[in-house]
């Protein structure tokens, strides 16, 4: 088994093969929305799990210059949409990097929690509202942990079974 070194400060090439070796992992695809000075935000994630079940707690990763994770971090309030596999083109338009925050969700059906007001996507497999615990700045990222204030299963339970999942750099459904 080969061995590559990482210099201190990585080459470009150093990062580009050090994202195809991580692509190796199979991730669940999820949406985290927020509202945030009376406006909807939305991005696609593929970083985040579930950190304990007393209390229940997740965590996210967002990447920290983007307006999700002030939306985040200014409002503390936020929930996590887990797609379905029948939902690869939300997951597409809300991780076009330079989407509109006005109009950002005309095309995406979603309603809101009853608790926050913060959208939830129509349809998902099941989804979280959660409040701000903790953050931690980990190299381009802020990891957010959340103590989850809400829950549910999307409005088709029946395709529970079919999860989005990102698998070396594309989407993907289970077989």
């Amino acid at each position: 088994m080969k061995s590559e070194s990482l210099d201190p400060s990585p080459t470009e090439t150093q990062v580009e093969r050090y994202r195809t070796l991580a692509a190796d992992h199979a991730a669940g695809v999820g949406v985290v929305c927020a509202r945030y000075r009376g406006k909807d935000h939305a991005i696609t994630v593929t970083a985040f799990t579930d950190v304990s079940y007393d209390p229940p707690t997740m965590l996210v990763c967002l990447y920290d210059m983007g307006r999700m994770c002030e939306a985040v971090e200014s409002t503390r309030t936020w929930t996590l949409s887990l797609l379905n596999a029948d939902q690869r083109s939300v997951a597409n338009w809300l991780a076009s990097p330079g989407n509109p925050v006005d109009g950002l969700l005309d095309t995406v059906p979603f309603h809101r929690t009853e608790r926050s007001g913060t959208p939830v996507i129509d349809g998902c497999l099941s989804w979280f509202e959660l409040d701000t615990v903790s953050t931690h700045t980990a190299a381009t990222h802020l990891v957010v942990v959340g103590r989850v204030t809400a829950m549910g299963r999307g409005d088709d339970a029946g395709r529970a079974d079919r999860p989005l999942i990102h698998f070396a750099r594309e989407y993907r459904g289970l077989v």
